[in-house]
Formats: structure tokens, sequence, C-alpha cells
């Protein structure tokens, strides 16, 4: 089986909300806004059934989903 990939929603220095995948250098996509960001992210992840993170404009991680198979998934907010 496929190791699965982390999505990742982090501020971009260069202005915006990015999407990038757990490990990368590179951005996914950017977007203005941080909403933006989460909603390419949860498209992404639910496709990859991966974990998503989502982190403040600190870099702290702020919030985890799961769109996999978790044994103990957490109530969806979508």
């Amino acid at each position: 089986m496929a190791k699965k990939t982390t999505q990742h929603v982090v501020h971009n220095p260069n202005g915006g909300w990015s999407v990038k995948k757990g490990g990368s250098k590179k951005y996914t996509e950017t977007f203005n806004t941080q909403k933006e960001a989460i909603n390419k992210a949860i498209d992404i992840s639910r496709n990859q059934k991966a974990e998503l993170r989502i982190h403040g404009a600190d870099g702290k991680i702020r919030e985890t989903r799961s769109y996999g198979n978790d044994p103990c998934p957490p109530i969806d907010r979508d």
C-alpha cells in the first residue's frame, strides 16, 4: 500500500496562503485567503484519503483533519 501524504495549509511569505504536500518545498497552489486554500486542501485530502493540517499565520498547527481510514475519525465540520 502506498504511503499517504499529508496536505498542509500554510501562510506563504510571498503573500497569501498556500497548499503544500508534507515534506515538499514547493507549493501546490497559492490563494489570496486561507479559506480558499483550505477548500482546495480539503478536495486534495479527500481525493488522496489523507490528513490535512491547517497552520496559523504563526506557523503553528491550529487544526488537523483526517480524510483517510481513521479508526477514530473526528466530527466533520464541513
